[in-house]
């Protein structure tokens, strides 16, 4: 069929906000003996440069209306766009109602997802609701059998190398490829427009969920090498792995992107130095220090056998003292705001080091949500940002903890956020002493942090158990004794938990024969 075959471009439309490359790639089309209509801005754009153009209002003798609202919702151009060149119908209207052919529509939309990003005012964002461009696209890309549509100034040297090689012609599966990329794009518009609206009417679940993001690069694989992945940028802009300069180092992996996130929302909960060495989403040490060195440090010395091939994360710039500790053992990411010149040139001798450079640390306030797929659906949820502090806490036990032990319980409890469940976590001094991550028991959970803890005493000759007089911290509530006493027998001297459990007044009764102090917070950390 004809409409199988490659179409010749006679004639373009071309209007666009972005005009990237539009100068270049408008000289090619008029070499190629193109026509090119279009509006306002976009045609002063190519007077200047010298370009022949026919303005739309010219050609559908219809001036711009509204300041611009109206101008190329005309059945001269719909038509143009939509007609099908091989239904006699559709030729019998084009020529009653002197309807010529446009065979390319170069349009990109108003920057309504910048003002938002500007954090423009109501009436400005409105504004910048494109109408017309949506209804351009839709229709060529509806229409791809005789029409080329480009949404994206990076597509324009594929317009380009296709009629070079076609003689002027757009075969059909660039068009098929340009119609879907198009239709994304205006989903995505929507969508985001669709999401404005219902943080402005602060919807807390909306009856239709719209997700949409742009690629930005495909991945070597997913979590095992049998499995494809891809990242996309997708929602409002976050400081972290996903918006970071990579300075150095090999792609990204998808764990790689999995574990960075992980490690910097954790460093984000600390104002003092701190640092987080994450391994398969859980941090194997978490510490705060008076500077990033000492901060890392700490970190390291809570586990350095799992420290090998982590991702560590820092919620300070790197000086050059603490990158030559750093690069003393392999890491596969480290990510900041920022590093000097002399740290970037320590990270620069390991060459398959990931470097990533943030500008900022994400704010711990900014509401975010987090989304999982299941079977038949998803799992959409507010991202945990409760922040405990000393009142928040309530002592339950005969024994108060002392103010180094109540700041040791809120360091740790803050780690505990960010370990999977059930979670406990060790701590002394503002530094993980021992972690036990997603256990099914809770009581396993707070013997494998001890014995971790354990671990790397003996892997540096220490004689003392590191878990001595430390603080404890579980992500839920104890829902029996062993757990707590559990903690007890490695040396813990003070607990934090939410509490709730039925059997509360038994694990505060275990406490207090102990002579441990213990606070409850009424808030629970689950992270699965």
């Amino acid at each position: 069929m004809a409409k199988s075959k490659a179409v010749p471009i006679r004639r373009a439309l071309v209007s666009v906000s972005d005009k990237t490359g539009l100068v270049e790639f408008s000289h090619f089309l008029i070499e190629q003996g193109v026509e090119i209509l279009s509006t306002g801005g976009t045609a002063g754009t190519l007077r200047k440069a010298n370009i022949p153009v026919l303005e739309v209002a010219d050609h559908t003798r219809t001036p711009e209306i509204m300041g611009g609202r109206i101008k190329t919702l005309h059945p001269l151009i719909h038509g143009g766009i939509l007609a099908r060149r091989d239904e006699a119908e559709d030729n019998e209207a084009m020529e009653l109602h002197g309807i010529t052919p446009i065979d390319l529509v170069v349009v990109n939309l108003y920057p309504f997802e910048q003002m938002v990003r500007e954090g423009r005012d109501i009436e400005t964002c409105i504004d910048n609701i494109d109408i017309g461009g949506p209804a351009m696209i839709r229709s060529a890309a509806k229409n791809h059998n005789w029409v080329s549509v480009i949404t994206d100034p990076s597509d324009y040297q594929l317009i380009m190398d296709e009629m070079n090689t076609n003689h002027g012609r757009i075969g059909l599966p660039l068009r098929q490829q340009l119609a879907g990329a198009a239709f994304a794009r205006t989903a995505a518009y929507d969508a985001t427009i669709a999401s404005w609206f219902g943080t402005r009417l602060h919807e807390v679940a909306p009856k239709q969920l719209n997700i949409f993001g742009k690629r930005r690069e495909l991945l070597r694989y997913g979590e095992n090498p049998h499995q494809t992945a891809a990242f996309y940028i997708a929602g409002a802009e976050r400081p972290g792995v996903g918006t970071a300069r990579q300075l150095q180092g090999k792609t990204l992996s998808y764990n790689n992107f999995n574990d960075t996130d992980a490690a910097f929302e954790l460093v984000a909960e600390f104002d003092r130095p701190a640092v987080a060495i994450i391994k398969h989403a859980n941090p194997c040490g978490v510490a705060l220090g008076n500077t990033p060195f000492e901060a890392y440090q700490q970190a390291l010395s809570c586990d350095p056998t799992s420290a090998f091939g982590g991702v560590i994360a820092f919620n300070c710039p790197i000086d050059k003292e603490t990158a030559e500790a750093v690069v003393e053992i392999f890491s596969e990411v480290v990510i900041a705001p920022d590093a000097d010149k002399h740290a970037q040139k320590m990270f620069n001798q390991k060459k398959n080091l990931r470097l990533l450079l943030t500008g900022a640390v994400p704010e711990r306030e900014q509401k975010t949500t987090t989304i999982r797929s299941i079977a038949g659906g998803l799992l959409v949820q507010d991202r945990d940002q409760i922040h405990v502090d000393a009142s928040m806490t309530k002592v339950v036990t005969e024994r108060a903890p002392t103010p180094s032990e109540l700041t040791d319980l809120l360091f740790a409890f803050k780690v505990c956020k960010h370990v999977k469940s059930n979670a406990i976590v060790y701590a002394k001094g503002c530094a993980t002493v021992g972690i036990g991550a997603g256990q099914m028991s809770r009581v396993d959970s707070s013997r494998i942090a001890a014995w971790k803890a354990q671990e790397a005493a003996k892997a540096v000759g220490e004689k003392t158990a590191r878990t001595l007089d430390t603080v404890v911290a579980s992500d839920a509530f104890f829902p029996f004794a062993d757990g707590l006493l559990a903690a007890v027998k490695a040396g813990a001297r003070a607990v934090i938990q939410p509490g709730g459990s039925i059997r509360d007044q038994q694990v505060i009764a275990a406490a207090d024969s102990h002579g441990v102090a213990m606070v409850f917070t009424g808030i629970r950390h689950f992270r699965h």
